[in-house]
């Protein structure tokens, strides 16, 4: 792996912030050395300076770039034990509602998004569900939009999804062709893929409910806690806020206006 030294990784990032307003200052910094690195080593680039000035200089290059720093590693029903708290913990009180507002934040390619249709298509909420699905990385916000999985991975995802409290056949939400498998058009009927920069944008609606896992374990401590405020004032009174099994709200300044529903499976409510 290329070393980067502390100085030059500050110069890059400071370079990117300027040229195209995206902040990295404040992601985790064994996790952003490592992406750069790879980056780095795919385009055959030797220096820091080399990887910055071209970065600066070639808008589609920095394109390439940010696709390779911001993706994340995911999979459908994804920790089984979670979705199956969210069945039982968070969808009895989602049925109170007349209409439901869901925040995937950091959806990736998709694959919580479909799984997490799935669930409220058989608890009986979709129809009444509008999911917000977003992401940093226009590539993956693409796959994430055609629902196409290659079939390598469906012995996984259905053990998962039968893992997670699945009540049908999971075949019965794709076709498969070409050996990728199609998700269902109707699991997409009601989410909206948008480009939304966590670090950088703002609130843009109250939820009942925001997903956002696996995604701060790649911020420093102060990011997190700007992100965690975002969310706050994101969500509704008695809102919904789960986050990935590595994350929690335990250390964070707004802990107290939370509770929590599932310590294991982090999953919190809004109470102030």
């Amino acid at each position: 792996m290329t070393e980067i030294s502390e100085n030059k990784l500050e110069e890059l990032l400071s370079a990117i912030s300027k040229k195209y307003g995206y902040d990295f200052i404040n992601y985790s910094r064994a996790s952003i050395i490592r992406r750069v690195s790879r980056f780095m080593e795919i385009k055959n680039i030797d220096t820091v300076i080399d990887l910055k000035d071209r970065i600066v200089s070639d808008e589609q290059f920095f394109a390439s770039f940010i696709e390779e720093l911001t993706v994340n590693v995911t999979e459908m029903f994804r920790d089984p034990a979670f979705y199956k708290s969210l069945r039982e913990n968070v969808v009895p009180q989602l049925h109170t509602y007349p209409f439901l507002k869901i925040w995937n934040a950091g959806c990736s390619s998709g694959e919580e998004v479909y799984s997490l249709a799935i669930i409220l298509e058989e608890e009986e909420l979709y129809h009444k569900s509008k999911i917000y699905a977003t992401d940093i990385n226009q590539k993956v916000l693409a796959q994430a939009r055609e629902g196409i999985y290659h079939i390598s991975l469906l012995k996984d995802y259905t053990a998962n999804y039968i893992r997670s409290g699945g009540r049908k056949s999971f075949s019965e939400y794709y076709t498969v062709k070409y050996n990728h498998a199609m998700f269902d058009s109707r699991l997409r009927k009601n989410v909206t893929f948008s480009v939304h920069n966590l670090v950088n944008d703002s609130s843009f609606n109250e939820f009942n409910l925001i997903m956002c896992r696996n995604v701060l374990i790649y911020f420093n401590k102060e990011l997190q806690e700007q992100v965690i405020e975002l969310f706050l004032n994101s969500l509704c009174m008695f809102g919904y806020l789960v986050l990935g099994n590595k994350e929690t709200l335990t250390l964070s300044k707004f802990r107290d206006r939370f509770e929590v529903i599932d310590k294991e499976e982090r999953i919190y409510r809004r109470i102030r």
